[in-house]
C-alpha cells in the first residue's frame, strides 16, 4: 500500500469533494472514499480499514463524537481526525476524550490537513493552531473549590447521598444541598455524573 489510506465521513457532499480534490493527487496519500453516515461507515470498515479518518462532528442527526468513541473501540488501530467548522472546547474535548488523536477545522489549508494527516497516522496528536488556544485556555481556568466544597465533592463521587454527607460533615442537609448546587454551577455540569466525571477529569479529586 502506497502512502497514507485515507477515508471522510462527512454528510456535506461540498465538503467531500473539496477535501477529494485537495488530497486525491498527493502521492503520500491513498483516497479511501467517503461515508455519508454512521451507518455506511462502520458498513465500510467491515472491508476496509483506513490509516486515518476524516470524521466531521456533526451528520446530520447524528453524532460523529460518539461514532467515533464505537468505531475506536472496535478498530483501536484506526487513527481520527476530527473535522468540524465548529470551534469550541467541548466538542474538542469531547472528541479527543472518545479516543481521536486531533482536531482540524474546516477552513484548514492543503498544507495543514496534511500535517495533521501524517501527525496522527504517526500515532501522535494533533490540534490545529485555534482548537490548541481553546483547550489551553481551558486549562488555565482553574475551578476553585472551598475546603468544604471539595470534601462534599469526594463524598459526592463516593456514592454518599444528601443525608449521609451531612451526618458524616456534622452539618444540615440544606447546607450539604447547597454546596453540591455551588458545586454543579461552578462545572457547569448538567448533573452529578457530568460533575464526578469533570472533577476527575481536572484532577480535582
Amino acid at each position: 500500500m502506497n502512502g497514507v489510506s485515507v477515508l471522510i465521513v462527512d454528510d456535506h457532499y461540498l465538503v467531500i469533494e473539496g477535501v477529494r480534490s485537495l488530497l486525491q493527487n498527493e502521492k503520500n496519500i491513498e483516497w479511501q472514499g467517503h461515508a455519508t453516515s454512521g451507518e455506511s461507515c462502520l458498513a465500510f470498515l467491515q472491508h476496509h480499514q483506513p490509516d486515518v479518518i476524516l470524521m466531521d462532528i456533526n451528520l446530520g442527526r447524528e453524532s460523529g463524537i460518539d461514532l467515533c468513541k464505537m468505531i475506536k473501540e472496535k478498530y483501536p488501530g484506526i487513527h481520527i481526525l476530527g473535522l468540524s467548522t465548529f470551534n469550541q472546547q467541548s466538542f474538542i474535548q469531547k472528541i479527543i476524550e472518545n479516543g481521536a488523536s486531533g482536531y482540524v477545522l474546516k477552513n484548514a489549508t492543503k498544507n495543514e490537513l496534511l500535517e495533521a494527516i501524517f501527525t496522527v497516522n504517526a500515532g501522535k496528536t494533533y490540534l490545529s493552531g485555534d482548537a490548541f488556544q481553546m483547550l489551553r485556555t481551558k486549562e488555565s481556568t482553574k475551578i476553585i473549590l472551598t475546603r468544604r466544597e471539595k470534601e462534599v465533592l469526594e463524598l459526592i463521587a463516593n456514592g454518599l447521598t444528601n443525608n449521609e454527607i451531612a451526618i458524616k460533615l456534622f452539618v444540615s442537609v440544606t447546607t450539604v444541598d447547597t454546596h453540591r448546587k455551588n458545586l454543579l454551577s461552578k462545572f457547569h455540569a448538567r448533573n452529578i455524573a457530568s460533575l464526578v466525571k469533570m472533577a476527575v477529569q481536572m484532577e480535582l479529586i
